[in-house]
């Protein structure tokens, strides 16, 4: 008999609950995917105790990201997707941030591939890394004004396009 995803995420909880029992602020059971709901002050705790843990053994970060939930609060849920390759395991660890104050620690710290997912993040959503080695715009200009994947971002972006002119229009 094998375990499913749903058992073997049971058993993080159980564990990040014994660890710690205000660890997890919510779990969300979906489609046989675990997301694990903590407080944002003790992400990076948590992040170290999946990776070291003998019983969980986390050590792969496949994907950051992160949802605008404009224009309720908190506004911001930004989602790490973990693996243990060893366990063939995963689980999705969330922390949800408000719109004034949208900061959580980095955790390159913890698995160094998250420092291009992170910049990402900040770049199209302008979430802060508190610690993160070099956190700056990884897909847009330096000087770009705004975030692009914020809800609130207006359509036509905030720059003034300059008129085209030399072209013909097509007459079709």
């Amino acid at each position: 008999m094998t375990e499913n995803s749903s058992q073997q995420a049971n058993v993080v909880v159980e564990n990040l609950r014994a660890w710690n029992p205000n660890a997890i602020e919510e779990v969300i059971e979906f489609r046989g995917e675990t997301t694990i709901v903590l407080p944002r002050k003790i992400l990076r705790a948590v992040a170290e105790h999946c990776r070291d843990h003998a019983d969980l053994r986390f050590n792969l970060i496949t994907d950051a990201t992160c949802v605008d939930r404009y224009p309720h609060e908190p506004r911001f849920e930004v989602n790490y997707h973990l693996v243990s390759i060893p366990r063939r395991d995963k689980v999705r660890l969330k922390v949800r941030l408000s719109g004034g104050d949208p900061v959580v620690d980095t955790l390159v710290p913890v698995w160094p591939g998250a420092n291009w997912l992170e910049r990402e993040v900040f770049d199209l959503f302008g979430i802060r890394f508190t610690g993160h080695p070099d956190l700056r715009r990884i897909l847009l200009p330096e000087d770009w004004e705004g975030y692009p994947l914020r809800k609130d971002y207006p359509v036509e972006g905030f720059r003034d396009v300059p008129m085209m002119t030399g072209f013909r229009k097509s007459s079709v």
